[in-house]
């Protein structure tokens, strides 16, 4: 039997503020609050244990002190990459510089903390 990711864990300054960014990107709504002030986003007929990751966004205030060792990608399901990227960039996201040539077909970003993602260039069926 193999595992399966059921959650990212994301620390953050402001969960409220990325959850709501991250609810949006991917469609997710608020599954639930901790005491510690973490939030959980995730698909709106799944939850916890669907066949998507659920997010938490818990609150953290470490500096990050190089670059990040996972990221997250994501791709269109309902319009080509050009227009997703609009709307990424509309929702709060920025143009990020990691290195690229200029010659990918995916585009890096990063969501209003700062933490990178890539927009890839096919587009996926809606699950």
């Amino acid at each position: 039997m193999a595992c399966r990711i059921s959650e990212l864990v994301i620390d953050c300054a402001d969960p409220e503020r990325l959850a709501v960014f991250w609810s949006q990107v991917l469609g997710y709504v608020e599954l639930g609050r901790e005491d510690d002030g973490s939030i959980e986003i995730g698909p709106p007929d799944a939850g916890f244990g669907g066949p998507q990751p659920t997010l938490v966004l818990s609150p953290g205030n470490a500096p990050r002190t190089g670059k990040l060792r996972l990221h997250i990608d994501v791709n269109a399901t309902d319009r080509d990459q050009e227009a997703e990227l609009e709307r990424l960039l509309a929702l709060g996201a920025r143009r990020a510089d990691v290195g690229q040539t200029g010659d990918e077909n995916w585009h890096v970003l990063a969501d209003p903390e700062g933490n990178e993602f890539c927009l890839l260039h096919a587009r996926l069926q809606p699950l």
